[in-house]
């Protein structure tokens, strides 16, 4: 416009038959109050996204702060499942989801006693079902957290396996969103091959034989496969 003032418009042309003549007909559609309202919506979920990203960032160093053997566990998960869903092609969207799930999927455990968490010697039964007991402590963390991602779900499923016999809702197959497979995957290989106090570290490779003796078991065959592919081939290693 002469005032300055930027106008979007949508630019269509139809052929049509005028007194018998083949004519062209063009049409101009004013879009600019739709485009505005699309940035603004962009606007609002960048701003919505980088929120979230230093909240994540707080809950998951308190969450280690209450367990310092498994400090750097979260982010060492999050950036194994972040390659593997990476690899395995998955829409960006749901790998920032899984970074950010990994980065926090423990969280649930700063409702635990730390005794329980640093005990050297083997859990009780009861001691064993109040860790168990972190997947939900961490859903209700996040459930209320607003989020174009289904974080809270993510962690709470990451303890589910394949054939049912995971905890805490016994969820089967591609009944547990891929992001929690992925996750389920990337927290057991980095669990297994690091210290904990009551165990000497087992190793990647032990880490990497327990998933791939259990894929389509425990762990989804995809998933566990291009970990294998990424460890074999040295692009990715626990640092």
């Amino acid at each position: 416009r002469k005032n300055g003032e930027i106008r979007h418009l949508h630019v269509f042309r139809k052929e049509i038959f005028w007194s018998g003549k083949k004519q062209s007909q063009v049409i101009y559609e004013d879009i600019s109050l739709r485009r505005q309202a699309e940035e603004k919506i962009t606007t609002i979920l960048g701003n919505l996204r980088k929120s979230i990203r230093t909240t994540i960032q707080v809950l998951g160093t308190a969450s280690e702060a209450r367990d310092p053997y498994t400090a750097g566990h979260q982010k060492r998960v999050a950036d194994l499942a972040r390659m593997i869903a990476t690899e395995m092609g998955l829409p960006q969207d749901s790998i920032e989801a899984i970074r950010m799930a990994g980065a926090i999927h423990d969280i649930g455990k700063i409702s635990i006693p730390s005794e329980i968490l640093c005990k050297p010697t083997k859990l009780t039964d009861l001691e064993y079902s109040l860790v168990q007991a972190h997947t939900q402590y961490s859903y209700e963390i996040m459930k209320d957290v607003e989020s174009p991602w289904p974080l809270a779900n993510i962690v709470y499923q990451h303890h589910e396996r394949i054939n049912g016999s995971g905890y805490p809702q016994g969820l089967k197959g591609e009944d547990i969103l891929i992001e929690a497979r992925i996750l389920a995957v990337a927290d057991v290989v980095e669990a297994m091959a690091s210290y904990r106090p009551y165990r000497p570290s087992l190793g990647v490779q032990s880490a990497l034989t327990e998933i791939e003796d259990n894929a389509g078991i425990l762990y989804d065959s995809k998933v566990v496969k291009t970990c294998l592919k990424l460890f074999r081939e040295n692009r990715f290693k626990l640092e």
